[in-house]
């Protein structure tokens, strides 16, 4: 269960020197435009409000997305009774407790791609802080699957492998899920995109996602197939795909 402002407190704290770096401009700037000590005034409003609005708006969407959405419900899982459910993570995982109480009868595999060679960003160390691995997550170097062919049903990349920052690892880890999966199975992803909604929300951040049309590409050379596409709020897409 999801404690009220969850979301949006995780996102303050794993990032918070930003935020307290934000808030010293804020305050700077409008007591330089307030106090008079400079002769255009108004270059210093403009910039503090600006950076102020930078500040509250992916506060808000986060508040939107993951404490007032229905994200965490993963309404995709409806209809799918998997025996053997593959979850992806990328050193932050608060979905696999949620996978394995939606899927209560199932095995629950999880791996993290989590390198501490590449995922350097401070705030990766502080969510796996707060956020310890599930217990027997497995940690898998090279994109490569420690599973046998078709012995999966689900396989679910949440808010994950953007973290996979280079196109051709991508492919060769979509192509290791298709191996995996077996013939009916469905992999599922949900994601931020680089998208227009994205941009206004979190500004140069939406830079770190990646756009409708390069997951696109990647699904249709690790040869998956889109059986539908689910929209929880403008910010987040999730695709169903099955092996084509």
């Amino acid at each position: 269960m999801r404690r009220p402002f969850e979301g949006t407190w995780n996102v303050v704290r794993f990032n918070w020197p930003r935020y307290v770096a934000g808030i010293l401009v804020v305050a700077f700037t409008f007591t330089i435009a307030t106090t008079g000590q400079t002769r255009l005034p108004m270059l210093f409003w403009c910039a503090g409000f600006l950076a102020l609005v930078m500040l509250v708006l992916p506060l808000i969407a986060s508040y939107r997305i993951y404490d007032r959405s229905g994200l965490y419900r993963m309404v995709w899982l409806d209809g799918l009774a998997p025996s053997v459910v593959l979850n992806m993570t990328a050193g932050f995982d608060e979905s696999s407790s949620i996978l394995a109480s939606r899927c209560a009868t199932a095995k629950l595999v999880v791996v993290d791609f989590f390198d501490p060679t590449k995922h350097t960003e401070p705030s990766i160390a502080r969510a796996r802080k707060a956020y310890p691995p599930y217990p027997g997550t497995e940690l898998t170097f090279g994109h490569v699957l420690p599973l046998p062919d078709a012995s999966v049903d689900l396989s679910v990349g949440f808010l994950a492998l953007h973290e996979i920052r280079e196109h051709r690892d991508r492919v060769k880890l979509l192509g290791e899920v298709r191996r995996v999966l077996a013939p009916q199975g469905h992999l599922v992803i949900t994601e931020h995109l680089r998208d227009l909604p994205n941009a206004i929300a979190f500004s140069i951040g939406v830079l770190h996602f990646h756009s409708d049309k390069t997951w696109t590409r990647a699904f249709q050379e690790a040869h998956f197939r889109l059986v539908r596409q689910h929209r929880t709020t403008p910010f987040i897409t999730t695709y169903v795909l099955r092996p084509a």
